[in-house]
This record gives C-alpha cells, structure tokens and sequence, in this order.
C-alpha cells in the first residue's frame, strides 16, 4: 500500500492563499463595477425617492432623495477603488470584507436603479425585513442551539412546519396563545425525537433530520388536505397584531421597524439574547460547548453527555415550534402544504454565516430577511425583472452569502460526531 505523504500547511501557504483570494475578488469588484455603470448608470433617469416616514408615524422626517444615474456611477467608482486596492494590497486578515462592502454597495445602486423616477417606502421594506427574517433567525438559533452540542440538526425545516400546523390547528380551536404553547410543544416533541435518534440509538445525523422532514411535511400535507379543507373552522386561526411599545415607538425609521412589531418578532430578539447569554455567560453553556467540541474530556469532568445534548436539542426544536408558529399566527392565520418554503434550510445558511452564534444568525437572518422583502417590494414597483427571478431572491442570497463571503467558518469540532461512553 502506498504511503503519500502530506506536508503541513505552513504560514506562508496561508498568506499565499489569502493573496490569491483578495487577487479573485479584486476581479470581482472590478467586474461588479463595470455592471453597474452600464446596468444601472447607463439606463437611469429621474432621482429615486425613498420614503422614511409611515402614514401612522407620530414623527415626520423628509424624504431622501437620490439621483439614480450619477449614484451608479459612484458606486461603480467605489467598487473599481475597492478592486484595484484588492491587487495593489498585500495579504490580510479580512480578506472578504471589501467584497461584503462592494456586494452591499450593488444592493443600494440596484434599489436606486428600480425605484428612479418613483416613490419607495424605505421604512417599510426594514419593518418587513424584521418581520421576515423571524422564522429564519429563530430556525437558525436552533441549529445553533443543536450543533454547540455537537448535533447537527437538517429537521428544523421540518420542525418548523409542524410548528405552523400546531399554531393553525390548535390556534384555531382554543385561541392564539394556546396555539403558541402547542407549536413549542410539537416541535419539542419533534427535537427530543430526533435527539433519541441521534444520541441513543446513534442513527446518522443527516438521514434522522431528513426523515423527519419526510415525515412531518407528509402528515401535514395528508391532514391538510383530508381533514383542513373539509372542516375549515379547524385552519381559521387568530393572527397576532402588532404592540405598540410606547414612546419608541414613535421614534422615526427605528420606531416602526423595532418597536412597532408582533409578539414572535420581540420574542425572537428575546430568544437571541437569551441564548447568548445561555451560551457565552453560564455553566450550563460552557458544559454544552464543552460537550460539542470534546465530549471524551467533557465526561472525564463529570458532565453527562447524552443528558446535555438531549436537553439541548429539545430545547432547539421548541425554537423551531415557536419559529414555525410565525407562519401562521403570525402571518395568514391559516395552514398551507409546505408553507415553510425551505426557511428551515435557509436557517441553518444563517446559522453558518452567523459562525454558530445566536446573534450572528440573527444578522445573517436579517440579510436574508431583506433579500425576501426586497423581492416584494420590487413586484410591487413593476420593474423590468421577471417575477421568478424576484422570487428566486433569498435563495441567492443564499448562495451568494454561504458560498462567497463565509470565508473558512470552523463548526464545534465535534459537529456530526456520535459520541459512545466507554
């Protein structure tokens, strides 16, 4: 048998390696610059005026109004800058940094760009952001929740949609608050399932997530279809209004987008600092990631390893319970087959970007919350872009994100391990 051997990667290979990606995404700056100035300076006209007050806002502050065309060209000037720096520049840690600049740069001349020659509700597309992004940062804050313990968790999306047939289906029979409980319980249910796979019986962790998934959105598409449509009183659930907070509500832009929101969006918020603190602050948290990233040396300290990541990912399934909720006694008030749209997927995208921390996926689920309001709002704008392509928005977002500005992101090492107590 043939032995090859592997030399070890040394501080020279990674600084070549860092030049070599601040030389590709030079490139891509230079390429993005050229795209805008013949996309969108080229073909604007007018100045795009974005809104920033609501018709209900206590505070009225002016509009801004920007200049389509020559904002492109500055952008385009900003991006060309950015890339050339990108070759005239050595190595460095934050390789990626300038690309996130010049990717959010190309969002801003996009929006200028579909807007020019009409009125934008700025303010409201952020306040739809926030709203949207929900159901993903709470399924990434699962995730997060799961894989600190070394369990990687692909059922959210199936967590998720049991979630929103719980709230619909109990909602609709014993009143909102109620349907909250039971879309925790059943997705607390579906997590100490999986965590019994996983953790006793040791059952591959993607194939247990996947059969999950299979499971829940074939029940709830059998139940919909069977039982739901027949006896409609049972998927005619309450929709939980907005709360006012009181005096920041009425501040402007923030006021609305943080202070003007439902239960599940001040309950996600809560959730994030919770788990963060959880996490970073107690005992139970460094134990849950001492068990992620060794569990060998976790038990020889006394923790009780199947004990920690049942818990956890019990606890991480009642998230997704609550996230899944969202669609329905947050959103339409009713169940439809597949309603959750890959968000649990998307999620767990966040959950990466976010490097396995519950206010990173949080950040990285407003990014994408943004991406799905956007599409919105353009359809609304009737731009030039065919309407399958604004839908297909968050899921490039997606890719572009995950796949192009994640850099190298280490999980616990742990991650995806099953850990058997010798």
């Amino acid at each position: 048998m043939a032995v090859t051997d592997t030399a070890p990667v040394t501080t020279a290979d990674i600084e070549l390696a860092r030049r070599r990606q601040k030389k590709v995404n030079g490139v891509i700056l230079l390429g993005l610059a050229v795209f805008v100035a013949v996309a969108f300076g080229a073909t604007s006209e007018g100045n795009a005026v974005f809104r920033l007050t609501l018709p209900r806002d206590a505070i009225s502050i002016p509009n801004l109004v920007v200049p389509a065309a020559p904002y492109a060209y500055i952008v385009a000037g900003l991006l060309a800058f950015f890339g050339i720096r990108q070759f005239m520049r050595g190595g460095g840690r934050s390789t990626n940094v300038f690309l996130g600049i010049g990717l959010l740069l190309v969002v801003t001349a996009f929006l200028t760009w579909a807007t020019a020659g009409k009125s934008f509700s700025l303010t409201g597309m952020l306040e739809s952001t926030m709203v949207r992004a929900v159901p993903i940062a709470l399924g990434g804050l699962a995730g997060v929740l799961s894989e600190r313990v070394a369990v990687v968790n692909i059922a959210i999306e199936g967590m998720l949609l049991a979630g929103a047939f719980a709230g619909a289906l109990i909602g609709s029979v014993l009143g909102g608050f109620v349907g909250i409980l039971g879309a925790v319980a059943i997705g607390g249910l579906f997590g100490f399932i999986l965590a019994a796979l996983v953790v006793t019986h040791r059952v591959d962790q993607i194939i247990a997530g996947v059969a999950i998934n299979l499971f829940v959105l074939g029940l709830t598409s059998y139940v919909s279809s069977q039982v739901l449509t027949k006896y409609t009183w049972l998927n005619n659930a309450p929709v939980f209004r907005p709360i006012d907070i009181p005096l920041l509500s009425d501040l402007p832009v923030i006021g609305p987008v943080l202070f003007r929101q439902n239960l599940f969006v001040y309950g996600a918020l809560i959730m994030v600092l919770v788990a963060t603190y959880y996490l970073f602050h107690t005992r139970s948290g460094l134990r849950a990631r001492a068990v992620g990233e060794h569990p060998e040396a976790a038990d020889t300290l006394g923790i009780d390893v199947y004990r920690t990541r049942y818990i956890n990912v019990t606890i991480a399934g009642m998230v997704a319970g609550f996230g899944g909720a969202w669609f329905t006694l947050g959103s339409v008030g009713r169940f439809d087959e597949g309603m959750t749209g890959g968000r649990g997927y998307i999620g767990l995208a966040a959950m990466i970007f976010g490097r396995w921390h519950p206010v990173g996926a949080l950040m990285a689920a407003l990014v994408f919350g943004f991406a799905d309001s956007l599409q919105q709002k353009l359809a609304i704008l009737h731009t030039p872009i065919p309407s399958e392509f604004l839908a297909m928005a968050p899921y490039i977002a997606t890719i572009v994100l995950v796949a192009g500005l994640i850099g190298r992101a280490r999980p616990p090492a742990a991650d995806g391990q099953p850990y058997i107590k010798e």
